[in-house]
């Protein structure tokens, strides 16, 4: 029997909507700390396990690292942090995801300028595989 208020791992998962497996993930890596036990030996949550659940889901939606979560955690938890710590995470995250789109732009560009070449009609010649395979002969997998 669970005491009054606290939730299975289910209904953690459904509340909060990290499902139950990731629970345990983020338990086993410290993320978050060992839920309680009921008296049956099952995990049971309280409010402020679902709060810190919600977080970590809404921080790893917005693209945040694990380890990142565990450092916004640690600073959302701590009363007298500085906002500046806060504010160095987020414009690091940023500083990759303009990485990334630089890369995904530049992925995108390589790809329709392919798509452009080729003709697209029943002969079997096709500039983009032509590419492809002339990248894997090289060794290389990337385009520069």
């Amino acid at each position: 029997m669970k005491p009054q208020g606290l939730l299975n791992i289910g209904e953690a998962a459904a509340d909060s909507g990290v499902p139950a497996k990731t629970i345990r993930f983020y338990e086993e890596a410290g993320i978050i700390k060992p839920a309680q036990r009921g008296q049956n030996g099952y995990r049971v949550y309280g409010e402020a396990d679902i709060q810190t659940l919600r977080f970590i889901h809404r921080s790893r939606a917005l693209g945040f690292t694990l380890k990142d979560v565990a450092e916004l955690l640690e600073l959302y938890r701590n009363r007298k942090r500085a906002s500046r710590e806060v504010k160095k995470l987020a414009l690091e995250h940023v500083a990759a995801l303009d990485r990334k789109i630089a890369e995904m732009t530049k992925v995108r560009n390589t790809i329709a300028g392919l798509a452009e070449k080729c003709h697209g009609n029943n002969r079997p010649e096709c500039p983009i595989l032509d590419e492809l395979g002339a990248l894997a002969r090289e060794g290389r997998g990337k385009p520069e």
